[in-house]
């Protein structure tokens, strides 16, 4: 078994997927993402952009193939060691924001840092800290019924960098956004990535999204391939496609 290269944080090597019904999710991907890079996974919907993120982070178990953290083999890992590395190494924002209407912003911001059996002070200033980074921090003492969808998006990705992951997964991240803060949470997650070596792995169906990423890596029918026509944040409101290359 073939150890991944030292500068690649995250290695995978002919990954087989299929969905419980028998549907071909991931047909044979290998890639490496190294170490603060941001890397987007490009395609349409249904092209295995959200499998390959949850065989990458330890979600789904990988039964043909190979997945790497670092010098850990996530393939090998049982049920327990794969939460563990998610809770400790991973953040992962969702197409539509996930937060716990009963808690605050700064509380639900601060969450995994708690329950990371980081003391409440020590997380709150944490977490008031990302909310201002993500332009969010006025909105700390508010509930999640009433924020906007977009400030509701920042405080999950404020919440998914608080406790400093080594890798952040971003499924579609803003996919249910207007294109101005479409655009504006990008920016905040991609400058907040980079000012503290987070490494990202971005699935977007969008060009204008993919082509913040520092390298693309483009999935059709869950294969790799080096081209995949994507529409970008103009097509999206009705205007002809265009076409990424890799």
């Amino acid at each position: 078994m073939e150890a991944p290269p030292d500068n690649d944080v995250l290695w995978a090597r002919s990954l087989q997927f299929r969905h419980l019904d028998g549907s071909p999710g991931l047909a044979g991907v290998s890639l490496g993402v190294r170490v603060g890079e941001i890397l987007a996974v490009a395609g349409p919907r249904g092209s295995g952009k959200t499998t390959l993120l949850h065989c990458l982070s330890g979600l789904l178990p990988v039964r043909d193939g190979e997945v790497w953290f670092n010098s850990s083999p996530v393939h090998t890992m049982g049920p327990a060691a794969r939460e563990r590395l998610r809770r400790d190494h991973f953040g992962w924002v969702e197409p539509a924001p996930v937060l716990v209407p009963e808690l605050n912003v700064w509380e639900n911001t601060a969450l995994p840092l708690m329950l990371r059996g980081i003391g409440r002070r020590r997380a709150k200033v944490a977490a008031l800290e990302w909310l201002e980074r993500l332009d969010a921090g006025e909105h700390a003492r508010r509930h999640p019924r009433e924020l906007q969808q977009a400030e509701r998006q920042r405080v999950a990705i404020a919440r998914a960098l608080a406790p400093g992951p080594t890798v952040l997964f971003a499924d579609e991240p803003t996919a249910p956004l207007h294109r101005g803060d479409r655009a504006h949470v990008l920016r905040t997650l991609t400058t907040a990535a980079r000012s503290h070596g987070i490494t990202v792995v971005l699935a977007t169906h969008d060009a204008d999204t993919a082509a913040l990423a520092d390298r693309t890596v483009s999935l059709l029918d869950g294969r790799r391939v080096r081209t995949v026509p994507l529409p970008d944040a103009a097509e999206t409101e009705g205007r002809a496609a265009c076409s990424l290359s890799v």
